[in-house]
């Protein structure tokens, strides 16, 4: 039902001009997704500025039974912030660094702070804060905190859930949950922030958060090495690790057809081999001891896989520049696949372990159902986050490949299933994968959710759609 003019202007009174619009031609950019799946509608585009004017649009919202649906950057995958109807509740101007605390290493920050403004803050302060997603420079904190954002250093210092000590909530009825704590060691009954943490704005809004910091590394080193197959990236990565230690905070993985599609689509990249090979790895060290040769000790380290048969080639970035060229050929693939036609992407995760069989595995069937699919499985080798992505037969239309997408689903998370792992890694549920919740998350898991949902959120106002089906 179309909201009524009196309860428009009361929201509009709590927020002001800059606050509000019900102009369709304003909201229509917030509407959509990143990659152009859901399309949304919402009756009004709620911008508060403050923890206080969230509240007061929540309590109202929910006396009157209004959905809302939290909006950071919306950069997501999955239609999680894309609104069914009711309020779009966008937290942009709520973008203030609260405070920086070096000696505790903690910032505290609005939600609607964007990611790199944290990271450049911290930076100023000679400290680190090491979430790293290749829209940073647009994805705010609350929206990496509502789908648990992950990256390229979940390796060494793992996804938000691990960076989060506290947060500020604003629960579905209007009350305001301080849990602002810069606290490492809490143990005062349930440690309520992890129910926000991934919950994608299904339970409350996260208005505000304390972050952990890092002593800035003072040296870098990158690599990027060939290799025949996946199962020799694994022995690379493995004895990287045992080599490095901590000091190992990257390693990826990506096949040729990835990089030639970067070589073909992304304008000043080119080939670090003169050879072209199956298989590439970027690694990363870093540490933050001053006046150590990294670069050195990486290539000390590379030699023995030679000798193993696990690489075939590898150049080392001699500067910062070199290793930002190469870290493009890896984080602009999904731009270089979108501009090649149609692609089937999914987000999944397994045990280390069991990488190079899942993609040998999976890849045969996706085959069996479309022959000629070109395979682009690349992602985060450290943690097991495989995105594993299928661009369509150079001889195939694409709206005729597309018609496959559900069926790829199929195969990619049964797959994903059979090898203990999981149908969504860091890029959350939204809309697009709540029925896979039902399919994989069923029995007490699934019912203890909704008990969750129910809890905080009885009248089903946050987010409703997304997650959990109730």
């Amino acid at each position: 039902m179309p909201l009524s003019a009196a309860l428009l202007q009361t929201l509009h009174s709590i927020v002001g001009d800059k606050g509000f619009t019900t102009n369709q031609g304003e909201i229509a950019p917030y509407l959509q997704e990143s990659r152009n799946r859901f399309q949304g509608h919402c009756d009004v585009l709620i911008c508060p500025k403050n923890t206080q004017e969230v509240a007061e649009v929540l309590a109202i919202c929910n006396d009157e039974n209004i959905p809302v649906v939290p909006q950071g950057g919306n950069t997501g995958h999955c239609g999680g912030a894309v609104p069914l109807g009711g309020i779009l509740l966008n937290l942009s101007r709520l973008n203030k660094i609260r405070q920086l605390d070096a000696l505790n290493a903690t910032i505290t920050v609005d939600a609607g702070c964007i990611l790199q403004n944290v990271q450049l803050t911290a930076d100023k302060a000679d400290l680190y804060f090491p979430l790293s997603l290749a829209a940073e420079g647009s994805c705010q904190i609350g929206g990496n905190l509502a789908t648990n954002a992950g990256g390229i250093h979940v390796l060494r210092y793992g996804n938000m859930r691990d960076l989060a000590l506290g947060l500020e909530v604003v629960l579905p009825d209007g009350q305001i949950w301080n849990g602002l704590r810069a606290l490492r060691k809490d143990n005062t009954g349930y440690d309520l922030k992890h129910l926000f943490i991934g919950s994608e704005g299904t339970l409350g809004v996260i208005t505000g958060a304390v972050l952990k910091l890092f002593p800035k590394p003072k040296a870098r080193a990158c690599a990027f090495v060939a290799s025949e197959s996946p199962g020799h990236l694994m022995d690379v990565f493995a004895y990287m690790r045992d080599y490095f230690g901590e000091q190992l905070s990257a390693f990826e993985m990506m096949p040729r057809f990835g990089l030639d599609l970067v070589l073909k689509h992304i304008t000043g990249t080119t080939d670090p081999f003169t050879t072209a090979y199956q298989w590439y790895g970027v690694l990363e060290t870093s540490t933050s001891r001053p006046n150590t040769n990294l670069q050195n000790e990486l290539e000390e380290a590379l030699h023995p896989l030679f000798d193993r048969g696990y690489i075939q080639n590898a150049v080392i970035a001699q500067d910062l520049m070199q290793a930002e060229k190469i870290w493009a050929l890896r984080e602009s693939m999904s731009e270089a696949q979108k501009r090649e036609g149609g692609s089937v992407k999914h987000d999944i995760s397994v045990p280390v372990s069991h990488i190079p069989d899942f993609l040998a595995e999976t890849s045969h069937a996706v085959c069996n159902v479309v022959p000629g699919s070109r395979i682009c499985a690349f992602g985060h080798v450290g943690d097991g986050n495989i995105h594993f992505n299928i661009s369509q037969p150079e001889t195939m239309e694409k709206a005729a490949f597309l018609t496959n997408w559900e069926a790829f689903n199929e195969i990619v998370h049964e797959m994903a299933e059979k090898y203990e792992g999981s149908f969504s890694a860091e890029h959350g549920i939204g809309q697009l994968k709540i029925n896979e919740m039902d399919r994989f998350r069923g029995g007490v898991e699934l019912d203890s959710m909704r008990l969750v949902k129910r809890a905080f959120d009885p009248n089903n106002i946050m987010n409703p759609g997304k997650v959990v089906k109730l």
